[in-house]
């Protein structure tokens, strides 16, 4: 049984200390524009100003209460549960058979269902991309699938070692289920989960021969950080506690022949410790929610090599005595991240580069562009280092700079090419008759009247940029719309987009 956690209130940050709140002066559309885009992934100027006149507190809660917005139709039950399957006893006869007997006939037969349901596999596991991308690009509550998105990367485990899309399917959604509820709840659920036990071998942890990779990765990746406290010793006397733990088809099972149920002693404590009471040790060291907080951190407000701000020690500090004292509960520690002076210090606005799938979902949510083709998108995605289903290994996606590279920023441009024109490299308006995407949104005022060309350009720099565009950018389609004749229309906003698009700025959040 999972050990149950304590529901706490819901907390407001403090007026005073690194968490401060932000004036009500300060809660301007930018602001807004800013939180709207690190804590999902971004929307359409007319939404900005509707979120914005909520004012600071009502806009966080709207976010991070996401369960008062009704929720996307749920379209994963089309995805087979069976495909990977166990053999019944018949099968298992008919195997050993052919292999006693050499039928290489019957081993052919074997043989071809086993490619069959690779394939199957394979194609479940795309349609699983196309249909996870979809949520984040058309989710009412972004935060759900931003979170879900963070844990992917954190709980990180790829169909290749899984081999079972569907398996990979539950896990996603135990991770979307939690996604800012309890850390603790999160913790001692993944040791049960499937795919993570597949992918980790764990499911073969057996008291005769400990396999250490699950509690090696949940001291140094999961829950302490590597180095933070444990020693070898530790990890091995973690794996004896987790023996035993496995799954059966798609459901979690403890096989307590295979549990070690002698003594053990982990960081310190002694006893006959089981796998709950080898992560409730973890969850009682002080740098577990350090290590939590400071990868909060790095998701939300800054990935920089060295932080920006000379407060980011401070202000993680106290999100991680906010998370001890709300008992694991992330939902108080986000509210009081996003309302804080701090997200919103000019240090820290364009200091997160554009992961792939913000890159793509943000252009589709925030310029209203059409997604074209979802499994272009998502090849476009693996192709930029960010396959969903597929992080490139169990430490998950470095991030940061780790986007960028002269393969991945040629991407990324062809990426916003084809969301923009439709046409992947090409801007050729009268090759592309199909295309019937109208950007005026974007440069009309509140009252939805189109701004004239030089406060266009101004709207169209600050919207798509997340930091205080250079003189020369603004020169640099002024410029370009003098020559097309001062003329807003389509055809001069998707030239202006493409230009923006590829300006370095543009890959900042």
């Amino acid at each position: 049984m999972i050990p149950s956690t304590p529901q706490t209130r819901q907390s407001r940050p403090d007026a005073a200390g690194p968490l401060a709140q932000l004036s009500p002066a300060s809660w301007d559309l930018s602001a807004t524009l800013h939180l709207v885009n690190r804590a999902g992934f971004g929307g359409t100027p007319q939404q900005i100003r509707t979120m914005h006149d909520l004012g600071l507190q009502a806009c966080v809660d709207y976010l991070v209460d996401y369960e008062t917005v009704p929720p996307l139709p749920e379209t994963a039950a089309g995805f087979r549960s069976d495909i990977r399957r166990p053999p019944t006893e018949e099968e298992r006869a008919e195997q050993r058979r052919a292999r006693v007997e050499n039928d290489e006939a019957a081993i052919g037969r074997l043989q071809a269902a086993r490619n069959q349901s690779d394939r199957e596999d394979r194609e479940q596991n795309d349609e699983m991309r196309k249909w996870w991308l979809k949520r984040m690009i058309e989710t009412p509550r972004p935060l759900e699938e931003k979170m879900t998105l963070f844990w992917h990367g954190h709980f990180a485990s790829g169909n290749r070692t899984v081999q079972d899309s569907y398996h990979m399917l539950v896990q996603n959604q135990l991770l979307r289920r939690h996604a800012t509820g309890s850390f603790a709840e999160l913790a001692y659920r993944i040791i049960r989960d499937p795919a993570m036990l597949k992918y980790l071998d764990a499911d073969d942890n057996r008291k005769r021969s400990p396999n250490e990779n699950l509690a090696r990765e949940l001291m140094e990746l999961f829950v302490l950080g590597e180095g933070r406290g444990y020693s070898e010793a530790d990890i091995k006397e973690g794996a004896r506690a987790l023996t035993g733990f496995t799954f059966r088809d798609d459901s979690f099972e403890f096989r307590d022949s295979d549990h070690d149920d002698g003594e053990k002693s982990i960081l310190g404590r002694s006893g006959s410790h089981h796998g709950d009471d080898f992560v409730r040790i973890l969850l009682s060291q002080r740098a577990c929610s350090e290590f939590v907080c400071g990868k909060l951190y790095r998701f939300f407000v800054d990935d920089s090599p060295v932080p920006a701000s000379p407060a980011a020690p401070a202000v993680i500090a106290a999100m991680a005595a906010q998370l001890r004292a709300q008992q694991y509960q992330l939902k108080p520690v986000l509210r009081s991240l996003f309302q804080s002076a701090h997200f919103y210090d000019p240090r820290v606005r364009g200091s997160v580069i554009k992961s792939p799938v913000q890159l793509v979902a943000q252009a589709v949510r925030g310029l209203q562009a059409h997604p074209r083709s979802l499994a272009t998108l998502a090849s476009g995605l693996e192709f930029m280092g960010q396959d969903l289903f597929q992080p490139p290994s169990v430490k998950g996606w470095d991030g940061g700079r780790a986007w960028i590279n002269t393969s991945t920023m040629f991407i990324r441009q062809n990426v916003m090419v084809l969301l923009i024109t439709g046409r992947q490299a090409d801007f050729d308006e009268s090759s592309n008759a199909e295309q019937t995407w109208d950007p005026s949104h974007l440069v009309t005022d509140a009252s939805g009247a189109q701004l004239p060309p030089k406060q266009a350009i101004d709207a169209l720099l600050e919207f798509c940029l997340s930091v205080p565009p250079h003189a020369d950018r603004r020169a640099e389609l002024a410029a370009f719309l003098n020559d097309y004749g001062n003329r807003i229309d389509r055809g001069s906003l998707l030239r202006m987009l493409g230009l923006i698009s590829a300006m370095p700025e543009y890959q900042l959040c």
